[in-house]
């Protein structure tokens, strides 16, 4: 990811860490990770709460190993949940949140890698193991993302400058899930609307 690009996501972390702060209940369910892939992929912070989240600062590098980035997001998903099984916790349907300005550098359309995120991301949405959000920014090859997502969830092409709006809306969204009982259907703000952040790729 671009310099100037990077730098409003860590600036955009760090205000979602402070607004998710800021609601008592939330601040305490909010359990989050973080991945990054630029020239490999790192686990820059597991699974912790948003009080105990130590300050991200991420760096932009040059390739994109975004499948191996997916299979390690779902797998830290997948035993997040067996922790929690296992504790007897329940917990909100996980969110796996894509950012990206790429295109994978780590397979290709059509080779099992690829056959093996797709299906995995498709199947994972389709029975409610997690809901995944792509967001394509700049460059980012929006075709490519559309295949991988689900299509009941396409993936939303960041409006321009737009990274601030993005983590306020997934602040919101989250603070809204927190505050609803486990299963309930919770209304999110549209983020291709009027004061929205992203559009949905025609082409």
């Amino acid at each position: 990811m671009a310099g100037d690009n990077i730098k409003q996501v860590n600036d955009g972390v760090r205000f979602f860490k402070e607004d998710v702060l800021s609601d008592e209940l939330a601040r305490k369910r909010v359990d989050l990770a973080v991945i990054s892939f630029g020239e490999d992929v790192k686990t820059v912070t597991g699974f912790s709460s948003v009080e105990t989240l130590p300050d991200i600062v991420l760096d932009a590098n040059g390739s994109t190993p975004m499948g191996d980035a997916l299979l390690l997001a779902m797998d830290m998903v997948e035993q997040r949940k067996k922790d929690y099984k296992n504790t007897g916790i329940d917990h909100y349907r996980p969110w796996i949140f894509m950012i990206t300005d790429g295109e994978p550098t780590d397979m290709n359309y059509g080779d099992p890698k690829w056959n093996n995120v797709v299906q995995r991301v498709h199947d994972g949405e389709k029975n409610k193991k997690f809901m995944f959000f792509a967001i394509g920014v700049d460059n980012a090859n929006m075709k490519t993302l559309q295949a991988i997502a689900s299509p009941e969830r396409p993936p939303l092409k960041l409006q321009q400058g737009k990274f601030k709006e993005l983590f306020a809306w997934l602040s919101r969204s989250l603070q809204k899930t927190s505050c609803s009982k486990i299963g309930d259907m919770v209304a999110l703000d549209d983020p291709t609307g009027p004061k929205g952040w992203g559009s949905v790729p025609t082409n």
